[in-house]
């Protein structure tokens, strides 16, 4: 059948439609018919053409009047060029490829091994390893923690003018010095450092320069939100984020290793409190600087401890050495007549003394090339609770002698005092023991003189005096004593005793103006002369009040101390611990207590009053010691 007879319908179907081929001579030129690419091979009516990248190209099998018409091949000269042109394009992308992949190799194998990974000038690296963990108070608050900051450093060798480049630097850097940079930047190094932890401003200022060789790597700097209020405590790292000082020292692989956060003991509201009544009493004597803590009985906890003058820990080589010296921990001091209680304690505890006892205070005590007075002497018989009450020396030196120096020195060693105390802290002093402990020794150590502490120790002697008897162990880690097993060392008579002779300085004693309405203030005043060559400078003192509440059921231990305050006249010229460290001690307590929710309470009430009343007077038939 030809292709007309083909394309024809049927007669007779209705669908005639006019003829494609009327009746007239054969065409006078052939007819071709090109089928689309991707005919398959071999179906029938086709025979194979040619091929062209997997697709076969098929010529029809055309017939005119039945008659088969000769087809010739379809060119291929287009698509054999075209071809090729698939196949050069293939190898210079191949070729490219390749190139880039060798650049990469030789960048990569070429590069010194000590050089930080780097990138252009809009990017930073990210240095590998794990972030610092973060340091935080009792509630949360953060104390220390790090941020990702970029650090300028540079290529000498693809720098175009290190003149130039130098000076454009000093300018955005003022605090650069130009020789040292320049010396850097013209030196034959692959990487020198110019400047570390920039702030994003500095960053967009390198930026804008445009100076080819100068990169970025991405580090960390660590930052302390409380700034100088926690600076002795926590610490500070160096340039590379190890620790150097305080928390940062002590924990620094942990810090470094494990991500959780670190949560100290510190109340940073009471940490506040502290700092700023120190820093007001300070500036109202005139003082060299001060120290102080709050302590939790219950456990050790450190919850405040501050020393002034301090320092800005992202900045700590500016500081002077003095502002950098932690006197809360470091320094040791004698701590004079707070050490009394001490005295009592071990007296009471030992079953040498009872409260009821008197000492001959008509005169002062002269043993061998010393003398020993009362700075307010009343020239009496005095019980044990007068002793303590009107602090006097000689007393206390005839209280520790009734005590025997073994017992004495055994008491004091069982409380930690001549011992470094254990506190998370790598500035911790270790305490000044006599070499030889004779009596003599006994007798000035007995009111504060001879024996230098720490006001660590200081506040955790006293807590376990007037507490529950058990002697914790500081710490500045909260949570770290919840489990642990602390000696005892006082009975419950002795501290309930104890309670009351504290409450009784406070009462009627020198430790007057330590009192805050409702709270139930107990303490002892200490005024030590500051050693001084051979002998004592009496004009230099550190004055210290040692403190509890409230006195029914102790539950804080603060002291302050006061480095050579001034005379004003406020005080009569006084500078004694009742008039100087006292008062901060009240106004502590006042602010304080709301915070951790202690309620104020009546301290008239007879369960308090009666339950804290010790009658100082002297008892007939109370024993006289006579100790000489």
């Amino acid at each position: 059948m030809g292709l007309c007879e083909q394309s024809r319908p049927p007669a007779g179907t209705g669908r005639e439609i006019p003829d494609p081929c009327p009746s007239q001579g054969p065409p006078d030129r052939p007819l071709w018919r090109y089928p689309p690419f991707g005919t398959p091979a071999g179906q029938p009516g086709f025979t194979s053409g040619g091929n062209l990248m997997g697709f076969h190209i098929r010529k029809s099998r055309v017939t005119i009047h039945g008659q088969p018409v000769h087809q010739p091949d379809a060119p291929t000269s287009d698509i054999e060029m075209a071809r090729i042109r698939l196949i050069a394009v293939g190898l210079i992308f191949l070729c490219a490829w390749l190139v880039i992949a060798g650049r990469l190799g030789m960048l990569t194998f070429s590069e010194s091994p000590q050089k930080p990974a780097k990138t252009t000038s809009t990017q930073v690296v990210i240095k590998p390893g794990t972030p610092r963990a973060t340091i935080t108070d009792r509630n949360g608050q953060i104390l220390a923690t790090s941020l990702a900051t970029a650090s300028l450093f540079a290529d000498p060798r693809n720098l175009p003018d290190a003149d130039e480049a130098t000076t454009r630097l000093v300018e955005t850097f003022p605090d650069l010095d130009r020789d040292d940079v320049f010396k850097k930047l013209s030196g034959k190094q692959h990487f020198v450092w110019i400047k570390r932890n920039l702030t994003p401003r500095q960053q967009a200022d390198v930026l804008r320069l445009g100076i080819p060789g100068l990169d970025f790597q991405k580090e960390e700097r660590r930052v302390y939100p409380a700034g100088n209020l926690t600076a002795h405590i926590v610490g500070y790292t160096d340039i590379d984020g190890n620790g150097i000082a305080g928390i940062e020292k002590s924990f620094n692989d942990e810090l470094a290793t494990h991500p959780a956060p670190l949560r100290l003991s510190l109340d940073l509201r009471i940490q506040s409190i502290l700092h700023e009544e120190i820093r007001k009493t300070i500036k109202r004597f005139s003082a060299l600087g001060g120290s102080g803590l709050v302590l939790d009985t219950r456990n050790g906890e450190i919850i405040a401890m501050a020393s002034l003058p301090d320092f800005d820990p992202h900045d700590p080589g500016k500081a002077s050495d003095d502002a950098r010296f932690n006197r809360a921990s470091l320094g040791v001091y004698e701590m004079g007549s707070t050490f009394k209680m001490f005295t009592a304690a071990a007296a009471l505890e030992s079953g040498q003394a009872l409260p009821t006892d008197l000492y001959d205070a008509r005169k002062p005590l002269k043993v061998d090339r010393f003398t020993i007075r009362d700075s307010h002497p009343e020239s009496r018989w005095l019980s044990m609770p007068e002793v303590i009450m009107y602090s006097s020396n000689i007393g206390a030196a005839q209280i520790a002698l009734q005590t025997t120096t073994p017992i004495f020195r055994a008491y004091l060693e069982a409380l930690g005092l001549t011992q470094r105390a254990p506190v998370e802290l790598p500035e911790v002093g270790a305490p000044l023991v006599p070499s030889r402990w004779r009596d003599i020794n006994t007798m000035t150590i007995a009111f504060g003189h001879g024996l230098a502490v720490n006001p660590i120790q200081m506040a955790s002697a006293f807590s376990a005096v007037i507490t529950d008897g058990i002697l914790h162990a500081p710490t500045l880690v909260a949570g770290k004593n919840d489990n642990a097993t602390s000696p005892r060392i006082f009975s419950e008579k002795t501290v309930m005793t104890m309670r009351k002779i504290a409450r009784l300085v406070v009462s009627e004693g020198t430790g007057k103006q330590a009192a805050a309405e409702g709270y139930v203030v107990g303490g002892k005043t200490g005024t030590a002369e500051k050693a001084a060559g051979r002998g004592y400078n009496r004009k230099a003192n550190l004055s210290s009040f040692l403190s509890a509440f409230p006195m029914q059921d102790p539950r804080y231990v603060l002291l302050v101390s006061i480095d050579e305050p001034k005379g004003i006249p406020e005080t009569y010229g006084f500078t004694t611990g009742g008039w100087v460290a006292a008062p901060a001690i009240g106004e502590i307590i006042g602010r304080m207590a709301p915070l951790l929710g202690i309620r104020p309470f009546d301290e008239t009430a007879p369960e308090i009053a009666s339950g804290l009343y010790i009658d100082p007077a002297p008892t007939k038939g109370g024993r006289q010691i006579v100790v000489f």
